[in-house]
């Protein structure tokens, strides 16, 4: 929907712009599971989903946020990017002013795998899949006998048991167009198995399990998860993107960075941050 912004002013003098700014914050993808040992641990779980652009579904299905209101161009916005999390390790948080995204949820090698945005896979040993947080992302697979791990849960479905000889595939992330177009984020990370019966990583940046190696590396600023094996691949970092009227300007400072920068879409402009600081617009 187009974003307006409107002036304030006294005397004649123009002080303030304020405007609405639509949002998707994805936290740091964890790290599968896996300690070095012969056995395979659960994938990772994929970083917290918020969401407010449009009417796109939100984190584990979920209706869309309501867009930040009134932000002004007198004020520096805190931006936090969280990391994927390295092998066994959860993700960190995402932050844009208000809004946190919570990092997913490790992969576990024999253990039940932990909470997070989206839950990790449980670990070989029958370990359960940790759950996902409301509004943000979805649980993650339980773990079998000596096959495999469960996958780590994606944005908007859980990670897959270990079942028979195979592994559990990571969940599926969620796509949208926040950006003018179509990209999925937030995959879970497949667990990892024995021979070549590992789990898939979930679509949208989630990386596959692996064997008598480590699991694959879930996609940089994406919030897609590390797969589970031997040693847990890392999860990948989170990103925020933002979109607000073309009618203001935005500036990035404090170590805040973006690949591609500011862009204009129709009545709006949008940009993806990929590392923490502050904006503000002009």
């Amino acid at each position: 929907m187009p974003l307006g912004a409107t002036r304030f002013g006294f005397q004649g003098g123009f002080v303030e712009i304020q405007f609405d700014v639509e949002y998707l914050v994805i936290a740091g993808g964890a790290g599968g599971g896996g300690n070095g040992s012969d056995w395979p641990g659960g994938g990772g779980g994929a970083g917290g989903y918020r969401n407010s652009y449009a009417s796109e579904t939100s984190g584990a299905n979920s209706s869309t946020e309501t867009p930040l209101t009134k932000l002004n161009d007198e004020t520096a916005y805190t931006v936090t990017v969280g990391a994927g999390g390295s092998s066994t390790n959860s993700g960190s948080n995402s932050v844009f002013d208000t809004i946190t995204s919570t990092g997913g949820g490790k992969g576990n090698n024999s253990g039940g795998g932990s909470s997070g945005g989206s839950g990790g896979g449980g670990g070989w040993n029958n370990g359960s899949g940790g759950a996902g947080t409301a509004n943000q992302g979805k649980n993650g697979g339980n773990g079998g006998g000596s096959y495999g791990g469960g996958g780590g849960g994606g944005a908007s479905a859980n990670g897959n048991n270990q079942s028979g000889s195979n592994a559990g595939s990571g969940g599926a992330g969620l796509a949208s167009l926040i950006t003018g177009s179509s990209v999925t984020r937030a995959g879970g990370g497949g667990g990892g198995g024995q021979g070549n019966n590992v789990g898939l990583g979930g679509a949208g940046g989630g990386a596959g399990g692996g064997n008598s190696a480590t699991g694959g590396t879930g996609t940089a600023n994406t919030g897609g998860a590390g797969g589970g094996g031997k040693n847990g691949g890392a999860g990948g970092s989170g990103v925020v993107i933002l979109r607000y009227p073309n009618t203001v300007s935005i500036t990035l400072a404090g170590g805040a960075t973006s690949a591609s920068g500011e862009q204009t879409d129709g009545t709006d402009k949008y940009i993806q941050i990929e590392t923490t600081g502050t904006v503000s617009w002009s």
